[in-house]
């Protein structure tokens, strides 16, 4: 049995193809039959069919049978787990920039300008100046 891993691994793999991310949008608006999903496409529809073997294989779709019909459904729980683990990721990210963000926030301007007075404490000189005024 694939661990969670090895799931992920595979699903972001055929995602990875645009022709199959173009499929899932499709099949996001419901099932739709092999000769419906190869349309939009200029390929075969036996490359269609691979790239739904490849999808059903990372378990984004399922393929049922309906008389003579085979349509193709997007298997959303798989699509949720995907986000789960993504989200799992963003939070962490959001929680460091808001904690980046609190102790820029307390920290006094860095740009050596004093934030009180607006008066800049840079005393260097401009070496461009200097060496025009030397010339």
């Amino acid at each position: 049995m694939p661990t969670t891993d090895d799931q992920l691994d595979r699903a972001f793999a055929a995602l990875a193809d645009p022709v199959r991310r173009a499929i899932i949008a499709r099949l996001s608006r419901g099932p739709a039959t092999v000769n419906e999903l190869a349309e939009p496409f200029q390929i075969s529809k036996q490359a269609v069919s691979k790239h739904i073997q490849v999808l059903e294989h990372a378990g984004l779709v399922t393929r049922t049978r309906d008389a003579q019909r085979r349509p193709v459904h997007l298997n959303a729980g798989r699509l949720e787990a995907m986000t789960a683990w993504i989200d799992r990721y963003r939070l962490v990210h959001e929680q460091q920039f808001r904690k980046l963000d609190a102790l820029l926030a307390a920290t006094p301007d860095a740009t050596g300008t004093d934030a009180d007075t607006g008066n800049g404490t840079d005393t260097g000189t401009d070496n461009d100046t200097t060496q025009e005024q030397q010339s």
